[in-house]
């Protein structure tokens, strides 16, 4: 396994999610039950049709396919040995934000898009999503990404539902670097999302 981490803070370590590290990937997006048809981390990753007929123990195999490919499905906080977060990152094109009629596209440049950032209970309020916004951001400039993207919402301090804080909020961005580059027709958690942007 890698031994240079992406990010560190705090003792918080952000590594790849490398196959090697793919029982983490499980315990961080996986449902408590194989059998389920939930999460993995998917539904902004496939096309809606995809998603809705991949069932069950596929998503993990789908998910754990991934984590082989040259280009890894996102990155994991770590605290210690202990896994305690996971950011999904991937180039748009890749991704069915590319084809979004609510999220807008800022220009023509190769984005790569940062849209679920997720903290174990039990660990939140310290920070990690912070590690694990720039562990994504170094991933990407590391595969060579001009530009990261993310679409957190605009919520203006007020409280968001944690089902739906996974978009992150323009806080988050902002203090990693990112700036408002444009607003959206999407909303979450009843709060408008916006794009934000960082140069790698």
């Amino acid at each position: 396994m890698a031994t240079t981490p992406l990010a560190a803070s705090d003792g918080f370590r952000v590594f790849p999610a490398t196959h090697a590290r793919f029982d983490d990937v499980r315990t961080m997006v996986g449902p408590k039950n194989p059998a389920s048809s939930v999460c993995w981390c998917l539904s902004h990753r496939i096309p809606a049709k995809q998603n809705r007929e991949l069932t069950g123990p596929d998503r993990g195999a789908y998910v754990e396919a991934l984590t082989r490919r040259r280009t890894k499905p996102g990155v994991l906080a770590y605290d210690g040995d202990e896994v305690v977060g996971w950011a999904a990152v991937a180039p748009r094109a890749d991704l069915p934000f590319a084809r979004s009629t609510k999220i807008p596209h800022v220009d023509d440049q190769p984005a790569w898009s940062v849209w679920c950032i997720r903290v174990r209970p039990g660990h939140r309020g310290r920070g990690i999503s912070h590690v694990l916004l720039a562990g994504a951001v170094a991933y990407a400039d590391g595969r060579g990404a001009p530009v990261v993207e993310g679409y957190p919402v605009d919520n203006h301090g007020e409280k968001v539902d944690l089902t739906m804080a996974y978009v992150g909020t323009r806080k988050l961005f902002e203090d990693a670097g990112f700036t408002l580059a444009a607003r959206t027709d999407a909303t979450s958690a009843g709060f408008p999302r916006v794009v934000m942007r960082r140069s790698t």
